[in-house]
Order: structure tokens, then C-alpha cells, then sequence
């Protein structure tokens, strides 16, 4: 899943990043409004992690910006305001969720986890499929009584081709989703995380459409 940080606190984008990406998401930080609005515009986001108070063009402003573009990623603002008017007002304009600073990273975590599955519409934080059992939100992996041990990252694969689950996903969109824009185009990082992921969770469940991308579904017997 990839998300956009917009926080002007370098101390603080900085931990939240380095939490998110230990998460295994891919993030692009920005430290004021106009930086945000901008790689809003041009990347598609899985979710959106906004300060209210921001250098050059506040959150709110930003997020009004996003909604009249027609854009619908999830967004959690942050705030240190901690009152019923500034929370109505966030929801108002367009938030799908509030939190106040200071926040635990667990918290955080937690909430840009449920928002990235609210945006495949996705509620339920558990699965079952091709004989495995997967609790996404406790990031646990079993086939029968035996835990699968998973990276953060090969999580975040799993994951999003599950919220797509019977779709084709074409390379590039797992690229965009999964990985930041340190990835050379022409890199074979894909395929070798669908490679070790099916090496985990094994060869029935994620299957390759050739010259169009990968595809997770469980086939009839």
C-alpha cells in the first residue's frame, strides 16, 4: 500500500515515515501544503496521512483541493486541536478520520491500516482462502495449526492483492502501490516478491496472467 505524509514537524514526519515504512508501506513525504497538494494530484495514494497545520496551504485547504478534483483517497488528518468544532470541520470538508496530537504510532498505524482497507472496501480484517487463514489486522498467517511468517513487505503484497482479489493486477499498479519511487522501471522486484510470497503461502493462490500481471484467486478443484 503506498500512502502520502503531509506534516510540517520534520522530527515527527520523520518517525511516522520511518513507522510506515517498517510497516512495510511505501511513503511519499511532503512538509508543507503545496508540496502535499501536488504529489496528490499526480500519484494514486491509498491513503492520506494530513496535518491541519500547515506552511503555505493549510490541511483543510488541501483536502477541499483533493475532494473538488475528485479525488477520493481516504485521508486521517492530524491536528493538535482537540475540540468538536475542529473535528466536525475536518469531516465536513471531506476527513474520514481524526487524530490528535499526541498520538501513539500504534494508533496511527492501526487507523491507515482500516482506511487503506476502507478504500477496497474491505471492512473485515479476516480471511479465508486456499486453505489459509490470514487476520490482516494482527498480520498473522496460518495454514491449519502452522504460523507463516511473513515480511512487512510480502504483508503489504499479500494484502493489497487480497483487496483486489480476483482481479488482474497488472505489474506496474503493484509497483505503484507497494514500493517507492526508488524502484527502477525495469527492475524484476515484482516478480521476485510474488516468487518468495508463493514459495510461502504456496502455488494454487496467486496465479500469473502473462503480459498482463498476477492475479489471487482460489481456482475450482
Amino acid at each position: 500500500m503506498r500512502v502520502l505524509l503531509v506534516e510540517d514537524s520534520q522530527t515527527l514526519r520523520r518517525t511516522i515515515a520511518r513507522a510506515l515504512k517498517h510497516a512495510g508501506y511505501a511513503v511519499d513525504a511532503a512538509g508543507d501544503g503545496e508540496e502535499g497538494a501536488a504529489l496528490a494530484d499526480v500519484n494514486d495514494y491509498d491513503a492520506i496521512v494530513l496535518d491541519i497545520m500547515l506552511p503555505k496551504i493549510d490541511g483543510l485547504t488541501v483536502l477541499r483541493g483533493l475532494r473538488a478534483a475528485g479525488k477520493n483517497t481516504h485521508v486521517l488528518l492530524l491536528t493538535a486541536r482537540d475540540t468538536v468544532a475542529d473535528r466536525v470541520e475536518g469531516l465536513r470538508v471531506g476527513a474520514d478520520d481524526y487524530l490528535v496530537k499526541p498520538f501513539a504510532l500504534e494508533e496511527l498505524l492501526a487507523r491507515v491500516a482500516a482506511l487503506c482497507r476502507r478504500a477496497y472496501g474491505a471492512k473485515a480484517a479476516g480471511i479465508e482462502i486456499g486453505g489459509l487463514s490470514i487476520n490482516l489486522a494482527g498480520r498473522q498467517l496460518r495454514r491449519g495449526t502452522t504460523k507463516i511468517q511473513l515480511t512487512a513487505r510480502e504483508w503489504r503484497l499479500l494484502e493489497y492483492l487480497i483487496m483486489r482479489r480476483g482481479d488482474v493486477v497488472p505489474r506496474n499498479e503493484i509497483e505503484a502501490h507497494i514500493y517507492d519511487e526508488m524502484v527502477e522501471p525495469m527492475s524484476n522486484v515484482v516478480d521476485t516478491a510474488i516468487y518468495g510470497l508463493r514459495r510461502k503461502v504456496g502455488n494454487g493462490l496467486i496465479h500469473t496472467r502473462r503480459g498482463l500481471g498476477y492475479v489471487l484467486e482460489e481456482l475450482p478443484a
